[in-house]
């Protein structure tokens, strides 16, 4: 592949300033036609961000001969079935994350990969971006000793829709759409991250419960985890308490220091040792999947290789199939 051509299939609120404007600006890489249920949003979008095509039907978009990739953005209960469509017909598959709703669907979409030989990436961004490979760096040059443990804490608090007295929960909270609730939305992000960092995750447990009632799917979770290297972990995710309890850290523990780090929310990476307190500020791109999106490009082009691949997405489902369905 020289130019790559992609069709974007779900181009809801993702796509408008994290994902989709980045395909016209990577090198060797053009947006050609967006592709949503609703027509007149598809118009609009394919207007507003100066795509010449659009589709209200996914199947014209990936049987257009003009295009030669293919990103999916829809809610995950689609990824599956819009992933093997597409390599069926030699289109490389970029989906967003969670890959699929559980490992199942992963290991299926793997498995067709392998039989067409068509490649598979997953928005796992923050492989890519300079922030988190900052953390990675300061691990892998041992700035805080040898890893003992992580700990991952995530409180928020609910989203407007889900509360008040006429709620309408989106789609993220239906487990039959999404796979399970907030935390698989969110902790998708983070167990793929650290394990860029830490290599595989051996073992997972946990308890999640639905405590405050606004919808069916988990809205607490707590977990142990532990690495192949022998680095343990825990975790814990709350999506129903009050503003002023938001928070959002991770902290990684060394022999010699530590080092904590924000998600989502905050551009600084505070690292503490007996030397004192260095804090690094770095913060997002404009575009934050642009950086993952030029490498994938590049892979495609046979010009190097991305770091978030099928195989490596699917771990994430795993691990969070081993938390939530843990008896």
């Amino acid at each position: 592949m020289d130019q790559i051509k992609w069709g974007i299939i779900g181009c809801g609120n993702v796509t408008e300033v994290k994902s989709g404007p980045a395909f016209n600006k990577v090198e060797n890489s053009s947006l050609i036609a967006v592709m949503r249920r609703d027509g007149e949003k598809a118009a609009d979008y394919a207007s507003r961000h100066q795509v010449p095509k659009w589709y209200d039907n996914a199947d014209d978009l990936i049987n257009d001969p003009e295009i030669n990739a293919i990103y999916i953005a829809t809610p995950p209960d689609a990824h599956e079935d819009l992933a093997i469509k597409a390599m069926l017909v030699g289109k490389p598959v970029y989906i967003e994350k969670p890959m699929a709703r559980d490992a199942a669907e992963c290991d299926r979409i793997n498995a067709m990969s392998m039989k067409t030989g068509v490649p598979v990436f997953v928005a796992y961004y923050r492989r890519a971006l300079d922030y988190f490979l900052k953390v990675k760096e300061l691990v892998d040059e041992k700035v805080i000793g040898d890893v003992r443990f992580v700990d991952i804490c995530l409180q928020w608090q609910p989203y407007e829709e889900e509360v008040g007295a006429a709620p309408k929960p989106r789609w993220r909270v239906n487990p039959e759409i999404s796979g399970g609730g907030h935390f698989h939305d969110l902790a998708s992000h983070q167990f793929d991250f650290l394990e860029y960092v830490f290599g595989p995750v051996k073992y997972a447990a946990g308890i999640a419960r639905n405590q405050a009632g606004l919808y069916e799917a988990d809205d607490i979770v707590m977990a142990n985890f532990e690495f192949e290297s022998g680095v343990l972990g825990k975790g814990s995710w709350c999506y129903t308490i009050n503003k002023e309890q938001r928070e959002d850290q991770a902290q990684i523990i060394g022999s010699k220091g530590r080092i904590t780090f924000s998600y989502f929310e905050k551009f600084d990476i505070i690292v503490e040792t007996e030397a004192g307190t260095e804090v690094f500020n770095i913060p997002y791109p404009q575009h934050v999947q642009q950086p993952l999106i030029n490498l994938i490009v590049k892979e495609l082009r046979g010009e190097g290789k991305s770091p978030s691949s099928g195989i490596s997405g699917a771990r994430s489902n795993l691990i969070m199939d081993w938390i939530t369905k843990s008896k």
